[in-house]
């Protein structure tokens, strides 16, 4: 791609990449994702995010659109926390105890039309990581 600025301000890219392929270039979702996530950070410019990446501003905007939409799945970061609603299905009476059996509990999480039951008593690794492969089997 030529650059035709007249912006002295403007850095010029070291970086010259040639595409001899056929056709467009084809982006895999996860690159897409960690390309929209980048964008979403506090600071960042879309246009200097493309850049870096060799892609087009409009296509890291289509990006971010389809992760609004839930069409793309955004790489979580390791100090963002989401939190959900918890639904009962059913009240316990005031009168009655728990079970104290942690064999008895039952985790149940549906995401997006697939439903998952944790037996036992689950760790917070364990959820962690139920919820992770939900999040990727349903981002497709």
């Amino acid at each position: 791609m030529d650059d035709h600025s007249d912006d002295i301000r403007r850095p010029l890219s070291a970086r010259i990449e040639v595409y001899a392929g056929a056709g467009r270039k084809r982006w895999p979702d996860d690159l897409k994702a960690q390309i929209a996530a980048e964008s979403l950070e506090p600071g960042a410019v879309v246009t200097d995010v493309a850049r870096r990446h060799g892609c087009r501003p409009q296509q890291v905007h289509d990006w971010r659109r389809r992760a609004r939409l839930g069409q793309l799945v955004l790489p979580a970061s390791a100090d963002t926390l989401s939190f959900v609603p918890v639904v009962s299905e059913s009240a316990l009476p005031a009168a009655a105890e728990p079970t104290g059996s942690p064999e008895a509990a039952i985790v149940t999480v549906e995401l997006q039309g697939a439903r998952v039951e944790v037996r036992g008593a689950p760790g917070l690794a364990v959820l962690s990581d139920v919820f992770l492969a939900l999040r990727r089997t349903r981002s497709c």
